[in-house]
């Protein structure tokens, strides 16, 4: 009596998916295979299992897995690409240490240091103030406690129970000396308009919140010398990346052209 259709297609559909079940195992084996034979594949670059073995029996020692761990990693650093990363890593630290001594012992200029110092001089020197603050959260906080103080409250006491800055806080708000270029442009500008024993008329907003602020004295304070901030110009410059890499182009040159090339 002839399949029916319905039962040909049920038997062809078991045929396929064996033929399925076959190729994933054989896929399977091959890669158990290729495991077993390959002690490790490093850029696509296999290193038979043989090798490890004959590496592990040369050292004379028990063969444990901390034993072959090691030897595998002996086997990885030997081949070619991992020894030409190896190298250029080498070489990188190399190239930073004969740079770092190049511009210690002969690449800053008083040029370079002259340059620097122009344009930071701008923020030496000057006045400084000794200055108080109060910062709260609420401008109602900052102009109740402004009120107080015009009426008589103590701005140190107020500055200790109410201020958000508790490193000034604990010193009665004080700042100590401070440069205008040091504060934020809100809190400079208030400042800088008061004279000692002046307060702001009103609470100052800035970033971090309201400010109460009082400065108490002020002084001029002489431009240093260049001789006077030249270790902190030299960490400047060391720090820059654009410096960096001019420098290091005219340490190249410099060395082309001490060399012989033929």
């Amino acid at each position: 009596m002839p399949l029916s259709s319905t039962l040909k297609h049920h038997l062809k559909m078991k045929k396929v998916n064996l033929l399925k079940i076959i190729s994933v195992a054989g896929l399977l084996a091959y890669s158990s295979i290729s495991l077993a034979q390959n002690a490790v594949i490093v850029n696509g670059t296999p290193i038979p299992s043989a090798k490890l073995d004959r590496l592990v029996e040369s050292s004379g020692q028990e063969a444990t897995p901390e034993l072959r761990a090691k030897a595998r990693d002996v086997l990885i650093t030997k081949e070619p690409q991992v020894q030409d990363a190896l190298e250029q890593a080498r070489l990188g630290v190399l190239v930073s240490a004969v740079f770092e001594d190049w511009v210690t012992k002969e690449g800053i200029s008083d040029k370079d240091l002259e340059a620097a110092y122009n344009s930071m001089k701008g923020q030496l020197g000057g006045k400084e103030y000794k200055a108080s603050h109060i910062l709260v959260k609420e401008e109602k906080l900052a102009k109740s406690l402004l009120a107080k103080i015009k009426a008589g409250g103590n701005f140190a006491e107020l500055a200790k129970a109410n201020s958000l800055d508790k490193g000034s806080a604990i010193n009665g708000g004080s700042l100590d000396w401070i440069s205008p270029a040091a504060l934020v442009p809100e809190f400079s500008k208030a400042m800088t308009a008061l004279t000692p024993g002046q307060m702001a008329p009103a609470p100052v907003k800035t970033q971090f919140g309201w400010h109460i602020i009082q400065v108490n004295e002020l002084r001029e304070q002489p431009v240093p010398t260049m001789q006077e901030v030249k270790p902190q110009l030299i960490q400047m410059l060391t720090q820059d990346q654009n410096w960096q890499k001019a420098k290091f182009m005219e340490m190249m040159d410099g060395f082309k052209a001490k060399a012989k090339i033929q």
